[in-house]
């Protein structure tokens, strides 16, 4: 099976061709040019394997939560690749993402959600498989929804930006952490590749971006207070 995967929730701008297991992956440090970079990018990777759109058997995405225009450029595009190729997608949750490409089986996952609040979630690998412990939430640092157990590890711009507020709310619990991790295509791939053989793929028409956050600017008064 061959899965093409893109991820831009973030400043980083990655995409990825699974094919039965191998990935083949491409990222950079983009800022806010995804919409300029990712085409390139998503030539650069079919060009390698010498493959063509039409060659894959599925898109996948990074749904988010992240960056709002970031995780709607990676729905848009994933839905018209999948158009054209005439595939469905799987979108995955960026925090998934993260304790993906961690390797470890029990990971909190925060990402820099702005405002002083933090896009969180934690998971736990057992027998292969993710289970979710906390379900993908907004929150503040302090505020951040308690685990049961030792051992997690921390993924994510949210360690590095709340670390000491994320430190004192988990205390011991954490094992360590890597607060430069960010979510990446080859581990969207590598999720979605699950879904699809699970028969969880949907038409490109129902590809949906996770969005935890409704309200995404601030009036001049909020932005003063």
């Amino acid at each position: 099976m061959r899965i093409l995967a893109l991820e831009t929730s973030t400043e980083y701008c990655s995409v990825a061709l699974w094919q039965d297991g191998a990935v083949n992956e491409i990222s950079e440090l983009v800022g806010q040019k995804h919409s300029e970079v990712l085409m390139a990018m998503l030539d650069g990777v079919l060009q390698d394997s010498g493959l063509g759109i039409r060659d894959m058997d599925g898109i996948a995405f990074g749904k988010g939560p992240g960056s709002f225009t970031g995780v709607r450029i990676a729905c848009g595009v994933a839905q018209g690749l999948a158009l054209g190729a005439d595939v469905e997608v799987v979108g995955v949750c960026t925090l998934q993402a993260l304790a993906e490409a961690s390797g470890k089986n029990k990971v909190i996952a925060a990402l820099d959600a702005r405002m002083g609040e933090l896009y969180l979630a934690a998971y736990e690998k057992r027998n292969g498989e993710w289970l979710t412990v906390i379900e993908p939430c907004l929150c503040k640092p302090g505020a951040a929804p308690q685990v049961a157990g030792d051992d997690w590890f921390g993924a994510g711009s949210g360690f590095a930006l709340n670390d000491a507020a994320l430190s004192q709310r988990y205390g011991r619990q954490l094992a360590g952490a890597n607060a430069q991790a960010v979510p990446q295509a080859g581990a969207v791939a590598q999720l979605a590749a699950i879904e699809f053989a699970s028969g969880n793929a949907v038409d490109a028409a129902l590809a949906l971006p996770l969005y935890l956050r409704d309200k995404v600017a601030l009036k001049t008064s909020e932005r003063a207070a």
